[in-house]
């Protein structure tokens, strides 16, 4: 079968040749892929950033946006059967008894750092032809969601945000008047910093939980992401037009922001805008760079005095995977030429090296591995 991986040692990315695996074991499941995204944690890997191979092996078979067909299970498989639509979950546990997050399946939450993923740390990943993996680390996706269904893994990080949100808000009255019909942020404010996927798809996640959500990117407006944001009803605000210190004053009070930009600078200026018992939450990964300055003194000032929260979230466990599908479907329903526009285009796999070596371009680009 065919595979894209990188050889840290040789510095190399190439498209190989490698057995097909087997099922091994009473719960395996054999998924042949058809999409695999790109994003920007394959091109770091691409660059020789980070990313560890399956100890033994000289190479780190790359992808973790996924969406594959079951074409074979084992004799102890209940959870799904040949034809099913699955995108499988990336993070896996560490072996350690005194992991606490880990032994109740919460791995997302790994107490040891020494967890493994699918493509970055010390497994394979998705872009192969076939996949095996045990039928507990794949998450059932509708027929209908085939289109876009290579969001949902992107989408997670998101939705893991929510849920945690939600239940840290739960320690005061931060609910709204109750309303028919209507979500959990239906009078709240959100700013999403960066309108790459990670922010565009947290837009979307806000917007089904009706927060009033601002996308906060550098970019001016008029282009094409200001045009997405606008037709789910979010703003768009350009930071070259409105600097972070000025947006409270700009979009109002602010009650979470969602951080997908990865620029540090940006996130702790905009961090001085917040308003009472908000929380800030940060998905992006800061490259190095120079140090910047910052108000530190009035950064914690605020956190004290106005109650304010901030968390950092990464990778996603079953329930957000499962929020992420039941999401995209409600996404897809309402807004569907925004949510099919977010897939910028579709490539053969003779175009990896271009696509995970150049420029990022576009919003969501995919290599297709079947039609």
């Amino acid at each position: 079968m065919r595979s894209i991986a990188v050889f840290p040692k040789a510095r190399a990315l190439r498209l190989i040749e490698e057995p097909e695996p087997r099922l091994e074991r009473p719960t395996d499941v054999r998924v042949r892929m058809l999409e695999v995204g790109v994003c920007g944690t394959d091109r770091e890997i691409c660059a020789f950033e980070y990313g560890t191979p399956p100890p033994g092996s000289e190479h780190l078979v790359l992808g973790h946006e996924s969406l594959g067909e079951v074409a074979e299970v084992a004799a102890g498989v209940s959870r799904v059967r040949p034809g099913d639509l699955v995108v499988p979950m990336v993070r896996r546990p560490c072996p350690h008894d005194h992991c606490a997050a880990c032994r109740a399946g919460r791995q997302d939450f790994c107490f040891t750092g020494d967890y493994r993923e699918r493509g970055i740390k010390e497994l394979p990943g998705f872009m192969s032809d076939v996949v095996v993996d045990d039928e507990r680390w794949l998450v059932p996706v509708p027929r209908a969601l085939r289109a876009v269904a290579v969001l949902v893994e992107p989408l997670t990080i998101a939705e893991k945000a929510l849920l945690q949100l939600w239940h840290l808000q739960e320690r005061l009255p931060w609910g709204c008047p109750h309303r028919p019909g209507r979500r959990h942020g239906h009078c709240r404010r959100a700013v999403v910093l960066g309108a790459g996927p990670v922010g565009l798809l947290g837009a979307i996640a806000l917007r089904l939980h009706d927060f009033d959500t601002i996308v906060y990117s550098r970019e001016p407006a008029p282009n094409a992401k200001a045009a997405f944001a606008e037709s789910i009803g979010a703003a768009y605000v350009s930071s070259q037009a409105v600097p972070p210190v000025a947006l409270a004053a700009h979009v109002g009070p602010i009650d979470v922001v969602y951080e997908a930009a990865g620029a540090s600078k940006v996130a702790f200026e905009t961090m001085q805008a917040l308003g009472p018992n908000s929380v800030f939450v940060f998905t992006g990964v800061p490259g190095r760079k120079a140090p910047v300055e910052l108000d530190v003194d009035g950064w914690m000032r605020n956190l004290v005095l106005r109650n304010q929260l901030v968390l950092g979230t990464v990778n996603a466990g079953r329930d957000a995977f499962e929020a992420a599908v039941r999401d995209l479907e409600a996404a897809l329903a309402r807004w569907p030429a925004a949510v099919a526009g977010l897939v910028s285009g579709r490539h053969p796999l003779e175009r990896h090296a271009e696509l995970l070596l150049g420029r990022s371009a576009g919003i969501k680009q995919v290599l297709c591995f079947a039609p």
